[in-house]
């Protein structure tokens, strides 16, 4: 039986004046009062609140906040939120539909311990001019950012103040469509950069299995971990998640949705040089 630890996706006080029942003192009092809520120190005080207000909102014209979750274990760390609204990411969903391009012929095919197989998804991959992205025994090129992957690409840097050039599509017709284990722990990925990976589409389980817990030959007793990526969502994966844990989306065949992912990075110049 296998165990998962299992995520789910979102007096004031006033300064009193003792007045006698003096009427003289009465108005004295009241128009000190009047002159005192409207003072220039007051005045200045409220100016300067507001444009402190201004300032911070220009401070953070290029921050998206939204309510992140933590996902820690051992030499994990992600973090997990739901970035777009139902609505917008249908809208984003059906324009990726008609603006990506993906792979055919031998740039759908990928390399496995000696051997190509044909990749259970759609794959493409967009970036900046002239970058390339080698795995699995393939180098790919990127083509140029559509205006749909830059729209998201830049609404990812918002949230996360991180920088990327590089992004991986991979579209998921149903539940067979499938990705297996694996890390995104290529040398020319800045181990500095999380990986940010963005769901559209159909809710699908991913799957974090530790490096020392995989397989029959496993050395440790450490619980996968599970996460639900829903429509719309956005998982960043920080260092060190991809050294030590490899993850999938395994075959759910009660899946009758279309899924698009698409997982923004940042790669190296030198280190590919």
């Amino acid at each position: 039986m296998k165990y998962y630890y299992t995520y789910t996706a979102f007096k004031q006080s006033n300064n009193l004046v003792s007045c006698s029942d003096n009427t003289a003192m009465e108005r004295f009092v009241n128009k000190r009062c009047i002159k005192d809520a409207r003072s220039p120190r007051k005045k200045i005080k409220l100016e300067g609140e507001e444009r402190r207000k201004e300032e911070e909102e220009e401070d953070n014209e290029f921050s998206h906040p939204v309510p992140w979750q933590k996902i820690e274990a051992e030499g994990l760390d992600c973090d997990y939120a739901l970035l777009f609204s139902k609505e917008e990411a249908d809208h984003l969903f059906r324009q990726l539909e008609e603006e990506v391009v993906y792979s055919t012929g031998e740039e759908a095919k990928v390399q496995v311990f000696g051997k190509v197989h044909n990749i259970p998804r759609k794959l493409a991959t967009y970036g900046d001019t002239g970058l390339t992205y080698s795995y699995s025994g393939v180098t790919r090129s990127a083509c140029p950012w559509t205006a749909t992957l830059e729209y998201i690409r830049d609404a990812v840097t918002k949230t996360t103040g991180q920088i990327f050039n590089f992004v991986l599509v991979n579209r998921y017709k149903d539940g067979q469509d499938h990705m297996g284990e694996h890390r995104d722990d290529e040398k020319e990925l800045d181990p500095l950069c999380p990986i940010a990976s963005v769901s559209l589409g159909a809710t699908r389980d991913f799957i974090f299995r530790h490096r020392d817990a995989r397989g029959k030959q496993s050395r440790r007793q450490i619980k996968p971990v599970k996460l639900d990526l829903v429509h719309g969502s956005l998982l960043l994966m920080n260092s060190p998640t991809n050294t030590f844990w490899y993850h999938s989306l395994p075959v759910r065949k009660k899946v009758f949705q279309p899924r698009i992912n698409l997982t923004f990075r940042r790669i190296l110049l030198d280190r590919k040089k």
